[in-house]
């Protein structure tokens, strides 16, 4: 019976689809001090799901196909095991790296889209902040790989050279939340013209953040680094956000470990009324520079070049103001009495807005009307809105302790999310209506 029991389970196998070279997981041994998984563990659907076709011994061509096709489904909609791409197949790829950069707003660092192993990515080079062991390196791409949400963007593999990490994400068909805000050749135009259109991006960034943050159950904590509005791309037609470069801070070496911080700090997008990097005390044999992005930067991040979660919540904060007003984090206007340009932020622009702070004069509904975009035509609710801008100003806090935990956040977002749509949908035209235009 044992004997009769086990051979259409080897039919079974036989009849399923081999896997092509492309599909294959790869794990480089030099990069990993445990040898590469087995196909009995991890994500290896081919034999970790041997008895889901119906019938242990009478199953028939059509039931095996069935079992093969949603087998096939299942295992594409998992992670892939992470991938240690040796440097020669990126040089390949990238024709040695003199293919055409991608252009891409959300990172300052050099990018190539392109084919690997049959797979459509984006390959960022990043140099190293700290020094990591090849062993430790490999045990954090296999967490940060296997981590899996629809709101961001999948880390496939990534290849080492000298001072160099190369990172390879799936490509995201869209256009960075920046640009979508900002089109400097069509200012008055924007696709996220609906109030809809960005609670989605909101929640769906929220909800990303929060799993980095609290729900991918790994025994480490995640912090992102680089929140901002163009590291966030959002597809069309249905509006949905994706937050890019997860896992950029591990790999790299961006994250405090047992280190009080300090180093060079530099910012990104430096411009007018900016004063560059600022020196922190440091012995030069030790020197570490940290980014960050002009406006997203939270204040202790400033001062020590730590990354921490609150310091990400900090960033949500301002990606969110960003979104509901249109603004950029920093805005020159020309004063002609001191015939100066004058910054103003836009979190002072928001407190002004719900609390009058600053000489904003009126009610709230109208000072909110004023404040937030005028491309969404004054249709919007009201009460939503400032709920959503107290939360953004909760979460900008310069006081650490005083911001909420994505969590939280998350929580708020969702609920905010739900009463807009009960607006949007108590505001549709309705469309059970007949018309006739024949004569009577």
């Amino acid at each position: 019976m044992a004997v009769e029991a086990t051979e259409p389970t080897r039919r079974r196998h036989a009849s399923s689809p081999r896997l092509s070279p492309s599909q294959t997981p790869n794990l480089a041994p030099s990069a990993y001090s445990d040898p590469p998984a087995s196909s009995s563990g991890g994500y290896n659907t081919s034999t970790s799901f041997p008895k889901l076709s119906s019938g242990a011994g009478t199953g028939t061509g059509t039931s095996s196909i069935s079992s093969s096709t949603s087998l096939s489904g299942f295992r594409h909609s998992l992670p892939d095991n992470p991938v240690i791409y040796d440097f020669s197949e990126l040089r390949s790829a990238t024709n040695n790296f003199l293919a055409k950069p991608h252009h891409s707003s959300s990172s300052s660092s050099s990018s190539w889209r392109c084919s690997l192993r049959g797979k459509d990515v984006v390959v960022f080079r990043r140099k190293f902040r700290r020094k990591i062991e090849m062993d430790r390196l490999g045990d954090i791409l296999g967490m940060i790989c296997r981590s899996h949400l629809v709101s961001i963007a999948k880390l496939l593999g990534a290849s080492v050279s000298g001072d160099n990490i190369f990172l390879a994400y799936e490509f995201v068909d869209g256009a960075s939340l920046s640009d979508c805000l900002r089109n400097p050749k069509m200012p008055n135009f924007t696709v996220l013209r609906t109030w809809m259109s960005r609670m989605q991006v909101a929640a769906d960034v929220a909800h990303g953040l929060d799993y980095i943050h609290n729900k991918t159950g790994l025994n480490m904590i995640l912090v992102h680094n680089h929140i901002k509005t163009s590291s966030i791309v959002v597809t069309e037609p249905s509006f949905r956000a994706k937050i890019c470069h997860f896992g950029t801070a591990q790999l790299c070496g961006e994250e405090d470990e047992n280190d009080g911080g300090g180093g060079e700090i530099t910012e990104e997008g430096a411009g007018e009324g900016t004063s560059g990097g600022r020196q922190m005390k440091r012995s030069d044999s030790r020197r570490m520079q940290f980014e960050g992005a002009r406006g997203y930067m939270s204040p202790e991040f400033r001062v020590t070049g730590v990354a921490t979660q609150k310091s990400d919540v900090y960033s949500f904060g301002v990606v969110l103001l960003e979104l509901l007003s249109g603004e950029e984090p920093f805005k020159y206007k020309y004063d002609k009495e001191s015939k100066q340009f004058v910054r103003t932020s836009i979190i002072e622009t928001a407190k002004a807005a719900v609390d009058g702070v600053g000489g904003g004069g009126g009610g709230v509904e109208g000072r909110l009307r004023k404040w937030v975009d005028r491309r969404l035509s004054d249709s919007f609710p009201v009460e939503v809105a400032e709920r959503l801008v107290r939360l953004g100003l909760d979460c900008v806090e310069e006081d650490p302790d005083k911001r909420p935990d994505m969590g939280r956040v998350e929580g708020k977002v969702s609920k905010l999310y739900m009463q807009s749509k009960s607006w949007a949908n108590n505001i549709k035209v309705p469309t059970n209506i007949s018309v006739s235009i024949g004569p009577r």
